[in-house]
Parts: structure tokens; C-alpha cells; sequence
């Protein structure tokens, strides 16, 4: 996937994802669907690579990007999913690109952090999800993630100057629906005081079982399209750190089909220019 993101100094970089099919993560989150796309047992030597390599292979003007994001729905410093004998080539292929995000779970941080990082020739970015810090949903997700342990993931990755994007959850199960905002918003504060430079609020989205059982018991309900957009245009506020929107599968996000279009083209907006935003939609007939 070729984006756009906004960079901490407010200017445009392009950027690549990849997504890899590796191991799957032994985290098993309740609000997770990323299982769906990995392997049943460990990833097999080599195959990275030649994900990578034949992605690579496909795309032109190579020299006009920026950042390249390796997404392999587990954790890239899980050897189980990310084989010791392919970091040394992952780090050559991504060799072009000033810098590189990889994902993974703030209890993997650490010396094998500093490996990969010294082998790139651009500058290193983690991606953690801290999801929420709601004191009784972070208790029921799953994760296996306390406050102080993200808090040392941290403080590693900053005292080694590898940059941290944080994902951050609207509608996180076990949030209560009228108070989804602003705890989405408490926790992108939290992120951004621990040294995030980029947060992404991803909206929780059904579809994996389990959501679908918490929300029959009424402990999950689906975030809504303008719960997304009040959320992002409060959380511009925090001018430490660069704050997305998510707009992964957007479309499946509840709201009316007759402002969609227009919530959607806003939280674009905000995402890539947050200082000359679209006015809001305002009274919709069909909301009333």
C-alpha cells in the first residue's frame, strides 16, 4: 500500500506498507483479527525476504519514498515470527528508505531492538499498541500489557533513539459506548507524554467471533464514523505528536450513508493537513 503521512515537522512523506505472512502472534487480543492472515506454526526461513523482495521488485520510483512499513501481524522481534537468519536481510533490502516501522508488542522490546536497528541504514520506529489505559477494558483485552511495562518500552526506545508510533483504540471492549471518546483521547495523551511521535486511533471493528460475543453480552459496541471524526479533530489538540485517524476498511465503520462521504473526505483532511481543516458536517437531515 502507497500513502501519504504527515511527518512530526507537518510536512507530506510518502511512505510503503508491506504486509508480510509470517507467524501468528501469541498474544491472542480479544478485539485482534490479524490472525486471519498468518501461518499456522512458525514463519519459515527466508520467506520474509522474498515477500519483501518481490514487492520491491514491482515498484517504480523506489527513490521517491520516504518510509517503508513491515506490517507481519505478529511481532517483528518474535523469532518465531521474524527468523534471526533474515533480520540481516530484511535490513539490506530496506536499504533505499530513510526510515522503517516495524510492529510489535512492547514485552519483545529490547537488545534484539537494538539489533535490527543497527543493521538499517535509515532510522528505526516501533509501533506498539497500547490500545487503551481504561483501567478495567486494558484488564479484559487479553494483551498482557500493563501501564509499566509500556511505559519501560518506552523509555528503552527513546533512550536508544528509536522512534514509537502508538495504536491507540476507539471502542476498545468493555469501554462503555458514551465514554469511547474521550477515553480514546486519554490514552493518545498518555502515549504522546511517554514519547509517541506518531498515534494512530484505529476504531474497534467486528468480524473476528469474539467481538461478536461480547457485543451479544453488551460489553462491545461497534465505534461509529463520526465517533472517529470527533475523536481525531480532539485529539489535534496534542501538538507533540502526529494523530491519525485509521481508515483501514472505513466503510464498515456505522454512520449515515448520506454524510459519509463528506465525514470521511474530513478526517482525510485532518490526518494530512490538521490546520486547514474542512468545516464539519454539521446538522445532517438524515441523522435526525
Amino acid at each position: 500500500m502507497l500513502e501519504e503521512e504527515r511527518a512530526a515537522h507537518g510536512a507530506l512523506e510518502r511512505a510503503l506498507t508491506v504486509f508480510l505472512a509470517g507467524a501468528e502472534c501469541p498474544f491472542t487480543c480479544s478485539f485482534c483479527d490479524l490472525w486471519r492472515w498468518t501461518l499456522d506454526g512458525p514463519t519459515p526461513p527466508g520467506a520474509l525476504p522474498a515477500q519483501l523482495r518481490q514487492v520491491l521488485d514491482n515498484l517504480d520510483n523506489l527513490d521517491s519514498l520516504h518510509r517503508l512499513k513491515l506490517y507481519n501481524a505478529s511481532n517483528f522481534f518474535d523469532r518465531q515470527a521474524v527468523p534471526r537468519e533474515d533480520v540481516p536481510r530484511l535490513a539490506e533490502l530496506a536499504a533505499p528508505f530513510a526510515a522503517v516501522t516495524v510492529e510489535s508488542h512492547a514485552n519483545t522490546i529490547g537488545p534484539l531492538t537494538l539489533e535490527f536497528a543497527a543493521m538499517l541504514s535509515g532510522r528505526l520506529e516501533v509501533a506498539i499498541g497500547l490500545e487503551t489505559i481504561h483501567p478495567v477494558a486494558a484488564q479484559h483485552l487479553n494483551k498482557r500489557l500493563d501501564l509499566e511495562r509500556f511505559d519501560r518500552a518506552a523509555a528503552f526506545l527513546a533512550k536508544h533513539e528509536i522512534d514509537l508510533r502508538v495504536f491507540v483504540l476507539l471502542g476498545a471492549p468493555y469501554v462503555p459506548a458514551d465514554e469511547s471518546i474521550e477515553w480514546a483521547i486519554r490514552t493518545a495523551r498518555y502515549a504522546a507524554e511517554r514519547g509517541a511521535s506518531r498515534i494512530a486511533i484505529v476504531p474497534v471493528r467486528g468480524g473476528n467471533g469474539e467481538l461478536e460475543r461480547l457485543q451479544a453480552l453488551g460489553d462491545f459496541v461497534p465505534p461509529t464514523l463520526a465517533q472517529l471524526e470527533v475523536a481525531l479533530e480532539r485529539c489535534l489538540t496534542i501538538r507533540s505528536a502526529v494523530v491519525t485517524a485509521d481508515l483501514w476498511d472505513v466503510e464498515r465503520l456505522p454512520g449515515c450513508e448520506t454524510c459519509r462521504p463528506q465525514r470521511i473526505a474530513r478526517i482525510r483532511a485532518m490526518n494530512l493537513f490538521p490546520d486547514s481543516r474542512l468545516p464539519a458536517p454539521g446538522s445532517c437531515p438524515a441523522c435526525a
